[in-house]
């Protein structure tokens, strides 16, 4: 896939997934972000923090896919390279981790109990998505270059040092 492809692709599933995952739902959720913002002290900073910290990892994530590994995100169009670099060599999932770290930000932002059990819903469907289906088709595709990846990178917690493989 050409890089070109590739950036628009993976702008298309932004808008597809995340896009709707981390903003469709939630602005339902919160009455088309009509809800007061939360008075808890706090809450407000943390959630406009996580927002706009995941939402920039998010950004360079899916630019990983479409330059590294000339590709998108979608199982659709994978990559044609395994991508590991940038936030790769720190947490092998961080477009999930960005999503919901920005659903957890909005929960925060209007201290939202259905934003946040929404959040829950989607760790559980991502956990599983990712086990059930990711790991053993990039298993299958990258063979043993992704083993020693998936080895050395923590799935969802990033470790603080990068990856050096």
């Amino acid at each position: 896939m050409r890089a070109r492809q590739a950036i628009a692709g993976s702008a298309l599933f932004f808008i597809a997934a995340p896009g709707v995952v981390a903003g469709v739902i939630p602005w339902l959720l919160t009455d088309r972000y009509r809800l007061p913002l939360s008075k808890l002290p706090g809450f407000v900073p943390a959630g406009w923090i996580l927002i706009l910290a995941a939402a920039a990892l998010l950004l360079h994530s899916f630019a990983r896919f479409a330059l590294e590994g000339l590709g998108t995100p979608a199982p659709v169009a994978p990559t044609e390279r395994l991508v590991v670099g940038g936030i790769y060599r720190h947490v092998r999932n961080p477009m999930y981790v960005a999503v919901l770290s920005i659903v957890l930000g909005q929960a925060l932002l209007f201290s939202s109990w259905a934003v946040f059990a929404y959040g829950v819903v989607a760790a559980a469907a991502m956990v599983s998505f990712v086990k059930l289906y990711e790991e053993p088709t990039l298993a299958r595709r990258y063979g043993a270059e992704y083993e020693a990846y998936r080895r050395a990178v923590p799935g969802w917690l990033p470790r603080l040092t990068p990856w050096r493989g």
